[in-house]
């Protein structure tokens, strides 16, 4: 028999894949092993790793108990690496809620305690979150200079999958920034990462920030089956916010090419499953996007990678 141990390192490998059935079924039995034993530090790293697959999946009161329930345990067991990871999990969900002030300082306080405990993994994916952030924030230069960083430490610790994590970062801090160029070159290198990692998730999400970028060089066909392809591989895996925002993607494209019947019936499909996830800020995002005229491409910009 498995020891809740080895459970749930299987189980945190899977969920890194996008493998969220695995990886929910293995932190599930992780979990009652822990406290059949007693283990509370166990039960933390099993419930903050319930806290990540619930909230891809868009149960989002179930990741909020669950980071809570990590943090609380990590906190009474002095286990500053996983108080960390809750707190930058709690971050996200203020994120998604559109809570953004709030979850930029919940990301800081996190970083202070990566830095504290040299954990690159942790400051690479706080400083992608981060990214993130300022990218809804508008603030392009910070979403640059925290793009950086999160390549800088992902680089260093050479995991390939976290690097093609921190690349779809920097391509979002570059189209903020309408700089075509980087975008593509980033998004190429994501995907091309995504596929030596076996990381389907990550590879999905690159492909979602291809066709924005399609989409605002006017290529708009592409744009549209390569936002439904990242649509469907993102709800393969489970990923509800994903899922939604790819499909918002091929709605405004389906849209400027005149399929208005289509394009309704997407972008009333995104907007429901955002509004089930209380994604208020990226359901901003999304209206946004479906009223606005199409931004002209910047003359030097070279085409993207091919989907």
């Amino acid at each position: 028999m498995q020891s809740p141990t080895e459970l749930l390192q299987q189980a945190t490998a899977a969920t890194r894949r996008g493998d969220f059935a695995a990886g929910g079924a293995g932190a599930s039995g992780a979990l009652e092993l822990f406290r059949a034993r007693g283990d509370a530090d166990g039960r933390a790293r099993s419930v903050n790793l319930l806290g990540a697959i619930a909230f891809e999946r868009g149960d989002l009161a179930a990741a909020e108990r669950h980071f809570g329930e990590a943090l609380a345990l990590a906190v009474r067991t002095g286990e500053a690496t996983l108080a960390a990871r809750a707190s930058n999990n709690l971050a996200s969900v203020r994120h998604l809620h559109g809570d953004l002030e709030s979850a930029l300082s919940t990301y800081r306080t996190a970083l202070l305690s990566y830095q504290r405990l040299g954990d690159r993994r942790g400051m690479a994916e706080t400083w992608h979150n981060v990214t993130l952030t300022f990218r809804d924030l508008g603030r392009a230069g910070e979403a640059d200079a925290a793009s950086s960083e999160a390549l800088r430490h992902a680089e260093l610790i050479g995991d390939a999958g976290l690097v093609a994590l921190v690349m779809t970062g920097r391509a979002e801090a570059a189209l903020l920034r309408a700089d075509y160029d980087l975008a593509g070159r980033a998004i190429g290198r994501a995907r091309e990462l995504a596929a030596e990692a076996e990381d389907a998730l990550t590879a999905a999400e690159a492909d979602h920030l291809l066709a924005r970028l399609l989409l605002r060089l006017g290529r708009l066909d592409e744009a549209r089956t390569t936002s439904l392809a990242a649509a469907g591989a993102a709800r393969a895996h489970g990923s509800a916010l994903l899922a939604a925002e790819a499909t918002g993607i091929a709605a405004v494209a389906a849209r400027r090419l005149g399929h208005a019947g289509e394009a309704e019936g997407l972008y009333a499909e995104a907007r429901a499953a955002l509004d089930r996830l209380d994604a208020r800020n990226f359901l901003s995002r999304l209206d946004a996007a479906w009223d606005v005229r199409p931004l002209p491409p910047t003359p030097h910009s070279p085409p993207p990678p091919s989907p």
